[in-house]
């Protein structure tokens, strides 16, 4: 196995969980948004969005907790492996944290996504 310094692996969980907790307090402020247009507007159109965004919202929520858990145990892993090899770790963790990264790239990407597309909606139902 192939030990490195754990400063060298793991900076970026911090920035990660503070995105994540950013976007998580941002749909619940989309949500009150949603809740002022949804007692505003009946018509079927606007329910529909309303529902639309309702869900994508929920599943945004999910992917985020999905993904803060598993940076959650990946600094665990970490801690543990650098408490067992005097502050070294695997190799391998740098690779999980890659991957990590690139998961968290990809639900920033969708959650601006939907966050753009909500404002178009707001825009139009406001």
């Amino acid at each position: 196995m192939s030990y490195i310094s754990i400063t060298n692996v793991g900076n970026r969980h911090s920035d990660a969980i503070r995105g994540l907790n950013f976007y998580r307090e941002e749909f619940k402020y989309m949500k009150v948004r949603l809740d002022e247009v949804a007692s505003k507007n009946t018509s079927f159109e606007a329910r529909q969005g309303l529902e639309h965004f309702q869900n994508q919202f929920d599943i945004q929520e999910k992917n985020i907790h999905d993904l803060k858990h598993k940076v959650d145990e990946h600094i665990q892993s970490m801690g543990h492996d650098a408490q067992s090899h005097q502050g070294r770790v695997d190799q391998e963790h740098k690779e999980t944290e890659r991957a990590l990264m690139d998961e968290y790239a990809q639900l920033e990407k969708v959650i601006n996504e939907v966050r753009h597309e909500f404002n178009n909606f707001l825009s139009k139902w406001m």
